[in-house]
Formats: structure tokens, C-alpha cells, sequence
């Protein structure tokens, strides 16, 4: 008798040939790992009983004065916000200018002359993209303050359930963004419709926005080839993210108020929402790489990233939308898939435990828990879902899949007999091993196998993989199983 330790690793590696991915996980979906031992993603739970018209392209939490928390939301045709009784109001400005749920690409059928290219093949980098439409949120003081791309305007609604949100006096037009500083400052972001400028209010007062002696007001413009998308307080200084660069803006004082200097290259970022920021650092999903800030940009090594930048619907990029799970230190990217136009899929990175994980969940905008006890995730059915609450995953299946584990040394079959399991408690999963002789040879598949002390097993191969599929619906364990192997045949 021996015993074989299928001893793998925490998160996914999806990067490179199946073999390269040798004793460890390779697919998965609603798992993570925690201090070695697996376990379930926590369920959901629909929170508004109304869904919002459009898609929902982004989500905060926060609290007033009178110690009243909201969730104010934005889709690309309406703003809303939902009280802490769970109802839903529509606070969308007068004269709002409406968006597009999709990005609209023309480098298809119809963009370039007749017979320009051959049938089939990938076009030429040449058309018109114009991005999904998303909303910039924040608050200023108690007040929510947001920005549409489709609009361009300054709105601030004043926790007025009775009212709409309103135009905010004298702001820029023609923005593609905004953010509330810790300074009080509110930035306006691409301001005037100039993509590498900022423009800033008084100190203390959003309504003036003209520079003068007397105030604090002014504008910048970036030294950069690219627009500006989107930025993200830091501690002592705002991180400013273009299609191409990073920059950042820091708080000096009249009579400049603010300095600004590039602090990367190459690292533009992928959409308006995919920086998280987490700690001391940020991080966010770019063109084909991941970024991290943490006083300087690098690129964040990923061990799912060549699958993810592959799997990407390049075309929707701009609806990746990034969001801190502070409670198991991790940063999500919903994001859609080469099969979808909408969010379906997701990255996870733990800052942690430093892993990568994946799999498939519709969600276009998400809140990080504050002012509420669970996350706000919105689905593309548009209502507010609370996460990480029980149980119940709308039959999604739960489960991790290892890439192969040689059992057999050289030329050795093996042949396994019998499982030991290793859970919390025995029989809230299964496994299922699959059996290959050689890394590209045909794949048998033996179970699904119900968790006994041992569980008898009977398979032969040089190499194995393991699925674990969850199959109670209850906070799991999975430590390191083990397999009974004696030598075999290849007869």
C-alpha cells in the first residue's frame, strides 16, 4: 500500500499547456481557499424587490448625517438610489442624456470598403469604438455627487428621496469622469471634453469653479497621449489612470493647490471601474496585463492571466468591473466573455495569500461592504443582490479541478483503489478523477465518488486529475485527499 498526498496548492493556474499546470488547480468556480483548506464562495440573496431600468454600470454605499444609509446606483439610462428599507427610488436629473448598455465597435460587416479584407479574418484596428456607458459616483460630504460618460455633466443629489438629482452650478461640461478628494476637492476628469485635463473646484465649495486669487480652484492638463478614464484616492494622493499611463496628483497649496507627475507607462487601464483600490495600494485590470500602484506601477504577475486576456470579449472591455471583497482580502473583475456581450465571468486575485482563482457569475457593478453588513452586487437583470450570505447559488455548480498529478514514475501505470478523504465534514462533496497515459492521450473519467472512510476507487494511469463538486449546500472544508495506489499494467 501506498498512499499519494494529492497535496495542491491554494488558486488556479490556467497559464500555458494542461502540463504545465501539473499539481495544481486549473479550473474552478464559487471556491477559496482559506489557510490551505478549500471551501464555498458565499451565496446570495436578491435585496431590491424592483429592478432597475438599464444596466447598471456602477454602485456605492454610503451613510448621511442622520445616520441614513443608501445605495445609489447608475445605469446607462438612469440613476437611482435604494434606502435602507430596500426600496428603490429614481432620482435620474432632468434632461440626463441617456447612454448605450453595449460598446459599439464598427470594425465589422459595413465598416471598411467592399471585399477590403478576406472572410473571417480579424479587422483591422481602424473604426469607430465608442465605450459602454458608466457612471462615476461618489460622495460630497453627505451628498451623493456622479458623472455619466453619456452626459458628461456634474450632478449632486441631496438625500432628497422626493427629488431628482441636479445639475451642479457652474461645474464643467463634457466630462468623462469625476472623484471627491480627501483634500474636498471634486475633480472633473477629461473636463470641457479635453481628454488629458483636470479641472477642480474651490475648497469646501462645488459650486465654484473658476480660479481666482480669493480661491482654490483650477485645472490641469496631463502631459500624456492618452485620456483620462478614471482615478482613485490614495492616502495623501489621487491616482489618475488614461488609456495609456498612470499619474498622480498631489495637494500643495495655493498658489498651485495641486502638483502632478506620470508615475507609470504602458499601464493604461481597461474600463472606467476596474480599479480597486485595497490598503495602501490600488490595483486594476489593463490591456493585457494587471497593475498595481503602490507608490510606484508594475505589473501584477497573474497566474490566470493569459486565459483571462484571452477569454476577454475585447469589444465589451469597457464593462469590466473591479470591486474589493475586503472581508477574504480579495479584488474581483466580472468581465465578459468571448461567448457574451454582457458580464459573466470573473478573476479573483487574493493580496493575501497571493492567488489567482476564476469562474462564472453575471454581475456588472459591485459594492464592498460599509455601511451594510453584506457586499451589493447588481446582475444584469438589474436588481441588487446581497453576497456572500448563505447557501444558494441559483444551481450554479461548485467545484475546483486540479490539472494532472503524476501518480506513475517513467514508464509505471498505477492503479488507485481506494480515496481517503480529507473534509470538515465527510460527505459534502464528491471527487471525480480523470486518467490520462499521456499529457494529450485520451481522458477517461471514473465517479463521481460519495466521500466514505476510505472511499474505494478503481482507475489505472500515469497521471490524474481530481474535480471536487460541493454537494451540500453548507460551509464546507477540503483539505489534502489521499489515494491508495498499487503498481499496474499497460495491458
Amino acid at each position: 500500500m501506498a498512499l499519494v498526498a494529492l497535496a495542491i496548492p491554494p488558486g488556479v493556474v490556467k497559464n500555458g499547456t494542461n502540463f504545465q499546470q501539473a499539481g495544481a488547480w486549473n479550473d474552478a468556480n464559487l471556491v477559496r481557499w482559506y489557510e490551505g483548506s478549500m471551501q464555498p464562495m458565499g451565496g446570495w440573496r436578491t435585496r431590491t424587490s424592483s429592478a432597475m431600468t438599464g444596466s447598471c454600470r456602477s454602485i456605492i454605499t454610503y451613510r448621511d448625517n442622520s445616520g441614513n444609509r443608501r445605495t445609489a446606483a447608475g445605469t446607462h439610462s438612469k440613476l437611482y438610489v435604494v434606502d435602507e428599507n430596500n426600496t428603490l427610488y429614481d432620482i435620474t436629473p432632468a434632461g440626463f442624456t441617456a447612454g448605450s448598455s453595449d460598446a459599439v465597435q464598427n470594425l465589422g460587416y459595413g465598416a471598411l470598403a467592399w471585399s477590403g479584407n478576406e472572410w473571417g479574418t480579424p479587422r483591422p484596428d481602424s473604426g469607430t469604438y465608442t465605450p459602454a456607458t458608466t457612471w462615476s459616483l461618489d460622495t460630497w460630504g453627505e451628498y451623493l455627487v456622479g458623472c455619466s460618460t453619456s452626459d458628461g455633466k456634474i450632478y449632486e443629489w441631496q438625500n432628497n428621496t422626493a427629488t431628482a438629482a441636479a445639475l451642479l452650478s457652474n461645474a464643467p461640461t463634457s466630462n468623462t469622469a469625476i472623484i471627491s478628494t480627501d483634500e474636498r476637492f471634486i475633480f472633473a476628469l477629461g473636463a470641457g471634453g479635453e481628454g488629458n485635463r483636470v479641472e477642480w473646484c474651490d475648497q469646501e465649495d462645488n459650486t465654484t469653479w473658476t480660479a481666482a486669487a480669493t480661491n482654490q480652484a483650477g485645472g490641469f492638463t496631463l502631459a500624456t497621449g492618452g485620456n483620462i478614464i478614471t482615478a482613485q484616492s490614495m492616502r495623501g494622493e489621487t491616482l489618475i489612470l488614461t488609456t495609456v499611463d498612470a499619474h498622480v496628483a498631489r495637494y500643495s497649496g495655493p498658489p498651485f493647490v495641486y502638483s502632478f507627475s506620470r508615475v507609470g507607462s504602458g499601464c493604461g487601464i481597461a474600463s472606467a471601474n476596474s480599479c480597486i483600490r485595497a490598503n495602501n495600494f490600488a490595483v486594476w485590470m489593463g490591456q493585457n496585463a494587471f497593475h498595481i500602484y503602490d507608490g510606484g506601477v508594475r505589473t501584477l504577475p497573474s497566474a490566470v492571466g493569459d486565459y483571462v486576456f484571452t477569454d476577454i470579449n475585447d469589444a465589451q472591455r469597457s464593462k469590466v468591473y473591479g470591486v474589493l471583497n475586503s472581508k477574504f482580502s480579495e479584488c474581483w473583475w466580472f468581465y465578459p466573455s468571448q461567448e457574451s456581450q454582457e458580464n459573466d465571468k470573473y478573476v479573483v486575485w487574493n493580496y493575501r495569500d497571493n492567488y489567482w482563482t476564476i469562474g462564472s457569475l453575471a454581475r456588472t457593478a459591485a459594492a464592498d461592504i460599509g455601511e451594510f453588513v453584506y457586499p451589493n452586487y447588481v446582475s444584469s437583470d438589474g436588481y441588487i443582490y446581497e453576497h456572500e450570505v448563505g447557501f444558494s447559488y441559483d444551481n450554479a455548480t461548485i467545484f475546483a479541478e486540479s490539472g494532472p498529478i503524476e501518480i506513475g514514475q517513467g514508464d509505471r501505470m498505477m492503479v488507485a483503489r481506494s480515496l481517503i478523504p480529507d473534509e470538515q465534514t465527510q460527505g459534502d462533496v464528491t471527487a471525480t478523477f480523470k486518467t490520462r497515459f499521456y499529457p494529450n492521450g485520451t481522458e477517461s473519467s471514473h465517479g463521481p465518488y460519495t466521500m466514505a472512510n476510505p472511499t474505494s476507487v478503481r482507475f489505472q494511469g500515469r497521471q490524474v486529475s481530481m474535480r471536487v463538486t460541493g454537494s451540500v449546500a453548507t460551509d464546507w472544508r477540503v483539505g489534502t485527499m489521499r489515494l491508495d495506489v498499487v503498481p499496474g499494467s499497460a495491458r
